[in-house]
């Protein structure tokens, strides 16, 4: 079993809180179940755990793992970067974790893809350089493209760039849409059931293939031990596609709370995209996110073989969370949304 340092820089959110406990040995403290397809070991075990964030009051909930250590890393601090890749040891791992799906406009992109989705994956690749260690595993995402459609994608593309000309020994996963007990996504679709009458759609025909947030840290716990991956991109996906349409209805029925689903024409979803972009609290739906949903979110290809991955299908998982009836499961929504 490996035990290299790991650092995961943005691993407060939805999906590192996951990779973290599953790092820590706590696979069941994120409050997932595991894919029994997939193995519930973890390849690896690391001595010390690092978890760069933003806000570390948004990670405390992690500190109660063994061999976890959470520290605050500014987007533009390159000094704290240093020092906590340089901590590592040169056979440590990096994990990059950080996007945003909302920001300003701007062409190619506004200021806060900008920071996220290239200015850190270059600080993290030269920090890398100055610290002599190789390996890097960097969260992207499906369709990311320097010509895509939206400014997430194009973003998202240039993050790529930047990875793969960098000569470290990288690894790339660009997921499609994922979900989990704590996502914000099915449950949103959910909890928009319980309150209104209807639910009023943009791109309703958008394709998706989600996948299970414990198959996305599967693949990269694989990844983190397999020399295979290196230099590699590598597309993850659930074993079903569904357009958003279906996933809107199905989280209704899953929730008991069936809602009549109206879509939207593109001028009227524009309108209705441009009002969300500045609800209370952050936006809800982006004018870029109905840019992005014009490409279909689904793989182009079987995954490959050396993921090792089985992916759990969305009924399977999702199902009994949103009916309430895994009061466990439930809870954990709940918590999730407090850290959140």
């Amino acid at each position: 079993m490996q035990t290299s340092n790991v650092l995961v820089i943005g691993g407060a959110g939805f999906i590192g809180s996951h990779l973290i406990s599953r790092l820590a040995g706590a696979a069941s403290a994120s409050g997932a179940p595991l894919n029994p397809a997939t193995n519930p070991d973890s390849p690896i075990a690391p001595e010390r755990i690092l978890v760069g964030a933003r806000n570390v009051e948004h990670a405390q909930h992690l500190l109660l793992l063994p061999r976890v250590e959470v520290f605050e890393l500014g987007l533009a601090d390159d000094a704290a970067l240093d020092d906590a890749i340089g901590s590592l040891g040169v056979d440590g791992i990096v994990v990059n974790l950080v996007g945003v799906l909302h920001g300003e406009r701007g062409d190619p992109y506004g200021p806060a893809f900008a920071s996220a989705h290239v200015y850190l994956p270059r600080q993290i690749v030269e920090s890398c350089l100055r610290t002599g260690v190789r390996r890097l595993i960097h969260m992207s995402a499906l369709g990311a493209d320097v010509q895509g459609p939206s400014m997430y994608l194009r973003s998202k593309g240039e993050g790529e760039r930047i990875i793969r000309n960098s000569g470290l020994d990288w690894t790339i996963f660009r997921p499609s849409v994922v979900f989990g007990p704590d996502d914000h996504f099915l449950n949103l679709f959910a909890q928009m059931q319980q309150m209104a009458p209807v639910v009023p759609l943009a791109c309703a025909h958008a394709r998706f293939q989600p996948v299970f947030v414990m198959d996305v840290v599967q693949a990269f716990l694989n990844a983190m031990v397999n020399p295979a991956t290196i230099g590699h991109g590598y597309e993850l996906g659930g074993p079903q596609v569904y357009t958003l349409e279906e996933l809107v209805r199905f989280a209704g029925r899953a929730s008991g709370h069936p809602r009549p689903v109206i879509t939207l024409p593109d001028a009227l979803a524009r309108v209705q995209a441009a009002v969300l972009e500045h609800m209370p609290g952050g936006p809800v739906m982006s004018r870029d996110n109905l840019d992005s949903m014009r490409l279909d979110n689904v793989l182009g290809a079987p995954m490959a073989p050396e993921l090792g991955l089985h992916p759990a299908s969305l009924e399977s998982v999702m199902t009994d969370v949103l009916s309430g009836r895994n009061r466990e499961l439930s809870m954990q929504i709940m918590r999730g949304s407090v850290h959140r």
